[in-house]
């Protein structure tokens, strides 16, 4: 049987054992089956943090816990008893302040649509094969969405796409501490018109959708986790599409070396590492759309919005 972590009602929800997290639940058989998985609540007295449905003490953000060494950061997370179920609405898990990168090309699949996509295709198989990767700026915590909440497509372009990506959870030390569920929602027309406007095709209003949760594991546990996409239109399925982390060209640690080559993430960064399922021309998301992506056990929907 398969777990998937999803919200329903701003709740995180273990689907196959129908658990919803609330004060009452058997928080410590849940805690011996699951993996620690860290989720952000917005509450009427602010934001918390949580793990495994249970609070995590007042003054704990993100940026706290990844400014320490992994080692230190997983001991302290398993030390911690269970507490009341933090409350209030399911949001994207990072803060404000924090910054969401990206990896592009990563997959020979994406290789091939962005060429055939570009009026300059050379530049991605050279990107595919070189040494170094490509990265770019993506959005500042306060900009993302989290499950459940609006994407958007830009209005200045006539071909958009979600990207559904493995996004690494990385601490000041350059160390991957977990990952989370990513959609990179992107302009295919106007990166392909010239790869110098990728920043106006990447960075934009609800252009980046993480969660539900981050789920605590190191690069070795997430050598085998499966992705898959699914977008449904008026409630019939336009789109299905699936893939595997093996099938990446790069290592994940590969990826995070490059990122913390001559900069600083003193309080810790998110990385998404490119997307493998391109739906090809000329599907574009519409408004209204519903997205869902799957990565490991983790489900992150959302709805395409005006």
């Amino acid at each position: 049987m398969h777990d998937c972590w999803g919200s329903v009602g701003g709740h995180l929800v273990l689907g196959s054992m129908n658990y919803c997290r609330f004060p009452g639940l058997p928080s410590k058989k849940l805690s011996k089956m699951l993996r620690m998985i860290l989720t952000r609540h917005l509450r009427e007295d602010g934001i918390r943090w949580g793990i495994n449905g249970s609070m995590l003490p007042l003054g704990i953000s993100l940026g706290n816990l990844l400014s320490r060494p992994r080692s230190e950061l997983v001991a302290y997370l398993s030390q911690l008893w269970p507490s009341q179920y933090p409350g209030g609405e399911l949001v994207a898990p990072i803060d404000e302040h924090q910054e969401v990168w990206a990896s592009g090309v990563t997959y020979m699949r994406s290789r091939v649509e962005r060429e055939s996509e570009s009026i300059v295709a050379d530049v991605y198989a050279k990107v595919y094969e070189a040494e170094r990767p490509e990265l770019f700026f993506k959005s500042i915590g306060w900009r993302c969405v989290g499950d459940g909440q609006p994407i958007r497509i830009r209005k200045d372009s006539d071909w958009n796409v979600p990207e559904p990506e493995l996004t690494l959870v990385v601490n000041a030390f350059g160390e991957i501490v977990g990952y989370t569920a990513g959609n990179d929602v992107s302009s295919r027309s106007i990166e392909g018109e010239n790869p110098l406007y990728l920043p106006q095709a990447k960075s934009y209003n609800c252009s980046c959708s993480i969660g539900p949760g981050i789920v605590v594991a190191d690069e070795e546990e997430m050598s085998q986790i499966k992705i898959s996409l699914s977008i449904d239109r008026d409630g019939i399925s336009a789109f299905n599409g699936e893939t595997d982390i093996s099938q990446m060209k790069r290592k994940l640690s590969e990826l995070t070396g490059f990122l913390f080559r001559e900069m600083a993430f003193p309080h810790g960064v998110l990385l998404m590492t490119g997307t493998g399922i391109v739906p090809s021309h000329p599907f574009t998301l519409q408004i209204g759309d519903v997205v869902t992506i799957s990565i490991g056990e983790l489900v992150l929907t959302n709805t395409v919005a005006s």
